[in-house]
């Protein structure tokens, strides 16, 4: 039987998150309620990235970021229900999270929460499609998780942004 999330190499040496069940379904749009509830269970938890050796935290401010920012309300069709889906996934995308950049905090907003800064990761997932019940491809997404260097030291997964289909992978 299939694992239901798998951190699959490809030829180039990259880690691609296959999440492998869509719990957030829907013809018209997503009920972010469902994917902020589910978010809640990570609360807590913390991850090590494999490339940094960083631990990245899950803080109580994940979910309501992760679900009401700006760019979660700007999300339409496909790229919406990838984010929403992605949320699965977490665990390991912070694993497979690559390619660390920094960047000061400018913002009044969050003198405390990022007081040290921020911090964007590469990481990537895959996400099934279906004809009925046939599984015919996955759709792969790039995507940036953006991290909070808190005033206490700790490092808190804030949001993930950026989200961009990169390609089609059919079945072999």
């Amino acid at each position: 039987m299939k694992q239901l999330i798998e951190k699959i190499k490809d030829i180039d040496g990259k880690f691609t998150v296959f999440i492998n069940d869509i719990k957030f379904k829907g013809k018209r749009s997503v009920n972010w309620k469902d994917v902020k509830d589910y978010l809640k269970t990570y609360v807590g938890k913390f991850y090590e990235t494999a490339e940094s050796k960083e631990v990245i935290y899950i803080g109580s401010d994940l979910p309501d970021e992760y679900t009401g920012s700006n760019y979660t309300y700007k999300l339409k069709g496909t790229v919406a229900k990838a984010k929403a889906n992605a949320a699965q996934g977490i665990k390991e995308m912070i694993e497979i999270a690559t390619n660390k950049k920094t960047r000061a905090n400018d913002k009044e907003k969050h003198k405390k929460d990022a007081k040290f800064g921020w911090y964007k990761y590469d990481s990537r997932f895959a996400l099934p499609v279906y004809d009925g019940d046939q599984l015919v491809r996955y759709n792969v997404f790039n995507a940036s998780l953006i991290i909070r260097h808190d005033e206490n030291g700790k490092r808190y997964l804030y949001d993930i942004i950026d989200i961009k289909k990169r390609n089609e992978q059919p079945l072999t």
